[in-house]
């Protein structure tokens, strides 16, 4: 017999003898008619309702009824009943005891349920506040269990994290609810109730995806369970964002430390650089010969040793999100001309074809950073294109903005692969094993477009290799700085 139905029938016999000891005092002691006893049998009945339960004051509405009839309804003494009267009497104070008692249980049962909502309430509002508080250098679900098993007093509290496959555990009896239980759980439905074991468990979800399962050992409510599965979805979350945040704030500081320490370097390189050139210059100056020749390569190399540290300047800028436009009008023929110029040592067997036209506007840009852009796409033909196939380079006019191609006759991009290629870090199947580097120019170059409010795409012409273009605003157009 289990211990709730014990105490039940244990209730009942007590309801029992409680109205054969009334019913005694009533006639024995105190000598009141059938009316009186029938009064104090209903208020007896009710106080049993509110106190116990239904269960018990029907056992004791029959009881009264019975002791009713034998102790004060004529003749007493016999369960008889001489006068027909009385049987509606007996009738009235059946009905009326019972529609009493079922009245009086349920409204205890609405205030033990209020009460009993009620405290649910403070304590998901006690273990949201502490889920608010979870020390971030500590794992979220270990935390996540102990305050479930703290606030809510449950003997055993498992959390089993979907993404790791962990087990977190808290609580006095730690091992009572079984792993295979909780593991089948999160293959199938993710919810169940061990009414041997007084175990339940419900699904962690956050917008459809499942973070974990919660099982307790305790009396609880499945509503309470959902309230208390939602507040942990709200922490695991939380920590996650936490986290990647963390994440991303540690990368931008990351970056901007690289910015100030290229920036740093860079002023150490110009200025041997400078003194470089104006000694070349100086030396230059003094007569003519093979000498002279010499100087002129050291000069040049000089010079693309300043471009190249200056490009790595803008390349670290850009990384670290703080690109500053200065934006000017140029002509797209200087432009191109300026990139080309700094190439002068990779292109110096190539065929560059530039084809742009007399009419083309001004763009409005920031100069070096579009050579740096043409730079990359340029660099990018010569790397993936045959040495003895031309590299073209065109530009035409649309609606207030000027539209920058570079074609090549490579072997072209995959389809697959043309929205790719400008994600950071992501290079192409074909070329990543067989040309070197880093996956990051076509990303930064997409950076400085879209910093200029263009865009930057890629096409595979019928003639095969792949066209890169990319568009800036016209001078006409009325452009923030």
């Amino acid at each position: 017999m289990s211990g709730g139905t014990g105490a039940t029938v244990f209730r009942v016999g007590a309801a029992l003898a409680g109205s054969a000891a009334l019913a005694l005092f009533c006639s024995r002691v105190v000598h009141v008619n059938h009316t009186t006893a029938a009064l104090a049998f209903l208020l007896a009945i009710l106080a049993i309702a509110t106190r116990w339960g239904l269960v018990e004051s029907i056992a004791a509405s029959i009881a009264a009824v019975l002791c009713v009839n034998y102790f004060f309804v004529p003749p007493v003494g016999t369960f008889m009943i001489a006068d027909p009267g009385n049987w509606v009497a007996l009738f009235a104070f059946v009905v009326t005891a019972v529609v009493g008692s079922h009245l009086s249980a349920s409204a205890r049962r609405r205030a033990l349920e209020a009460t009993r909502r009620e405290r649910e309430m403070e304590r998901l509002y006690e273990l949201s506040r502490a889920l608010l508080q979870l020390d971030a250098g500590t794992g979220t679900p270990a935390q996540l269990a102990e305050h479930v098993a703290r606030v809510f007093g449950f003997s055993s509290v498992a959390f089993l994290e979907t993404s790791s496959g962990r087990i977190y555990r808290a609580g006095a009896a730690e091992t009572s609810i079984p792993e295979g239980a909780l593991r089948d759980s999160a293959r199938g439905g993710g919810s169940f109730h061990d009414p041997e074991r007084n175990v339940s468990a419900v699904a962690v979800t956050l917008a459809g995806e499942r973070l974990g399962i919660l099982a307790v050992e305790g009396a609880t409510s499945m509503t309470a369970l959902g309230a208390v599965a939602s507040l942990a979805a709200a922490a695991l979350e939380r920590a996650r964002a936490l986290d990647l945040a963390g994440r991303h704030e540690a990368a931008r500081q990351s970056q901007e430390l690289k910015s100030t320490l290229l920036d740093a370097l860079a002023h150490e390189f110009k200025t041997p650089l400078t003194a470089i050139k104006a000694a070349v210059s100086a030396v230059a100056s003094e007569g003519e010969g093979p000498r002279n020749e010499l100087l002129t390569v050291i000069e040049e190399e000089a010079d693309r040793l300043n471009s190249l540290v200056n490009e790595a300047i803008q390349t670290a800028r850009i990384e670290a999100g703080n690109i500053r436009l200065d934006r000017q009008g140029r002509a797209v023929g200087d432009l191109v001309g300026r990139a080309l110029d700094g190439m002068r040592g990779s292109l110096s067997d190539r065929d560059v074809r530039v084809e742009i036209p007399d009419r083309c506007p001004d763009v409005a840009v920031d100069p070096d950073l579009i050579e740096l852009v043409l730079r990359q796409l340029i660099g990018n033909a010569v790397k993936y294109s045959r040495a003895d196939s031309p590299i073209a380079i065109r530009a035409r006019s649309e609606e207030h903005a000027v539209v920058v191609t570079v074609a090549d006759h490579g072997p072209g991009i995959p389809e697959r692969e043309r929205e790719r290629i400008f994600e950071r870090f992501y290079r192409g199947r074909q070329s990543a094993a067989l040309i070197p580097g880093a996956g990051m120019g076509l990303t930064i170059a997409r950076d400085i477009v879209e910093a200029h409010g263009g865009r930057i795409w890629v096409e595979a012409p019928r003639a095969g290799g792949a066209e890169f273009s990319f568009t800036v605003p016209a001078v006409s157009e009325n452009v923030r700085a």
